[in-house]
């Protein structure tokens, strides 16, 4: 299997808060996390679905941030998901896993590999581990992902829907 994504904080909210934790193993066995990904889903609160998530689920690895080179410096990202981008851009070959769309743009001008939310659940139909896209991205949406209907009509026909 592959290495070991590395996630930031709002992939892991929404597909905590949608039940759908367990689609970033699709990807590989276990799922980095940055410490400060972790902290900002913890100050959220334990009551919170993710914060509990995180806690349940051991195949979730707290890292350290790594340093932030200067290039990544000077996109101005958030701690989180500029650790997330600065440890795939550190370790080649790891996917970031990240829905903000200055963070992909960043991550894509560094050349480093790339999928976010939506992406994971296009994966999952793909592989056969749902039979249809549509009702899990409308449960994410409820969740509180924002994704415009165009956006998720063009997803859609990628797998046949």
């Amino acid at each position: 299997m592959a290495e070991p994504p590395v996630v930031n904080a709002s992939p892991l909210i929404f597909l905590a808060g949608a039940g759908l934790l367990d689609f970033l193993r699709l990807i590989a066995e276990t799922a980095l996390m940055p410490a400060s990904v972790a902290d900002e889903i913890h100050r959220r609160g334990l009551t919170d679905v993710s914060a509990q998530a995180l806690q349940n689920n051991t195949w979730i690895i707290r890292i350290e941030d790594p340093p932030i080179p200067r290039i990544i410096q000077a996109w101005d990202r958030g701690e989180g998901e500029s650790a997330v981008i600065a440890w795939a851009h550190i370790h080649p070959g790891t996917e970031a896993i990240n829905d903000d769309l200055a963070g992909r743009r960043c991550a894509a001008a560094l050349g480093i590999p790339l999928r976010g939310t939506l992406g994971l659940i296009l994966t999952a139909k793909r592989r056969g581990r749902i039979l249809q896209a549509r009702p899990v991205i409308e449960r994410l949406r409820q969740t509180g992902m924002y994704l415009s209907d165009h956006v998720m009509n063009q997803a859609l026909a990628l797998v046949g829907e």
